[in-house]
């Protein structure tokens, strides 16, 4: 019998990556919707995520949190998928690359941008530069279909989510790549259910 995916999520936040992974792997799993305040700061959870934050989930005994660290879990234990270049394939290396760019000097930068966070202290940052930054990014996704060449990969899902959010919330340009990056990746029938069950939960 396989494991059980337990997904831990509250549809105003991070989970809704996690969501669509899970929508594109195609594979049974369930769903705890938390809140904020009460639920996702119990001790049930913390024994989950200390942080008492989502998304997390757990495989069978394993247990996995922050959103880039679950879409490449999952498409490492889910290989029918093909949500990951096979291991030994030379993409497996820009999969990797952009994935974590995107959780760290992407997310950074966006971020101290949209508070305020200002450092002329440029090589004391992970990042650089908010436009550096901005700029690598905008010319890895204008120069493919998806990150990873002709193959849609979890790296999408990551890095599209949080371009599309960058557009969303204005921190970051409406530039063509991005857009159009986007747009390809939300007309994907994976990325349309997760949105309407997120959606729906909204309303609960």
């Amino acid at each position: 019998m396989a494991d059980t995916i337990t997904f831990y999520s509250n549809p105003m936040s991070r989970a809704r990556i996690v969501r669509w992974m899970l929508e594109e792997l195609g594979e049974p799993y369930e769903t705890i919707v938390l809140d904020f305040g009460t639920t996702m700061k119990a001790p049930a959870y913390l024994a989950i995520n200390p942080m008492g934050k989502v998304p997390a989930i757990k495989h069978g005994e394993t247990i996995v949190t922050e959103a880039a660290a679950i879409c490449t879990y999952l498409a490492d234990a889910f290989p029918s998928a093909k949500l990951a270049p096979p291991h030994g394939d030379k993409r497996r290396g820009p999969y990797y690359r952009w994935l974590f760019f995107a959780a760290g000097p992407f997310e950074a930068a966006v971020t101290n941008k949209s508070q305020g966070f200002h450092s002329d202290k440029k090589a004391m940052l992970g990042y650089g530069s908010y436009d550096d930054t901005i700029n690598t990014l905008e010319q890895q996704v204008g120069s493919s279909t998806y990150i990873c060449g002709d193959q849609f990969t979890a790296a999408d899902v990551y890095v599209g989510s949080q371009i599309g959010w960058g557009l969303m919330f204005g921190t970051i340009d409406k530039r063509k790549a991005f857009v159009d990056y986007v747009e390809r990746l939300r007309a994907r029938p994976a990325a349309i259910r997760a949105q309407q069950i997120d959606d729906a939960a909204k309303t609960v």
